[in-house]
């Protein structure tokens, strides 16, 4: 039977170029790979080690390994390479979005959660949080 908790540490961190902070791994039970908090959603990526299929779009590749060029940019997304729907094995990822369960989640996960100050990096003001590109459909 695997232990629960008490196996990520938490770190000063960026992300998208604010400051905010990550949970690591701090030892081989932890079932996750990573957390990372984003501080303009204000939502609490969580990377697991479930392994899933799931399609991308990525640069279709010419003879010589370079991104194929479009003749024209997309209009709809100013994308300027050719694109292919590829199945690639990723992380599984959940996004806690609500502060209580992030708070439990830290404290049931976090080995210094009582010494670090997490809470600095976390969003108060709502309408400072807005739509994160995190999640994507």
């Amino acid at each position: 039977m695997s232990n629960i908790g008490q196996n990520m540490m938490l770190i000063t961190s960026s992300f998208r170029n604010v400051k905010s902070f990550n949970l690591i791994p701090v030892n081989e039970s932890c079932p996750y790979v990573e957390g990372m908090y984003d501080p303009s959603s204000g939502i609490l990526a969580v990377i697991t080690k479930v392994m899933k299929n799931s399609f991308h779009m990525l640069p279709k590749l010419d003879d010589n390994g370079q991104p194929q060029k479009l003749k024209f940019p997309n209009k709809e997304t100013g994308k300027v390479h050719k694109e292919q729907r590829v199945s690639v094995e990723t992380f599984s990822e959940f996004y806690v979005m609500e502060k209580d369960e992030m708070e439990n989640f830290i404290n049931m996960f976090a080995v210094n959660a009582d010494s670090f100050d997490y809470k600095k990096y976390m969003a108060t003001d709502e309408k400072k949080i807005k739509t994160s590109q995190l999640i994507t459909k």
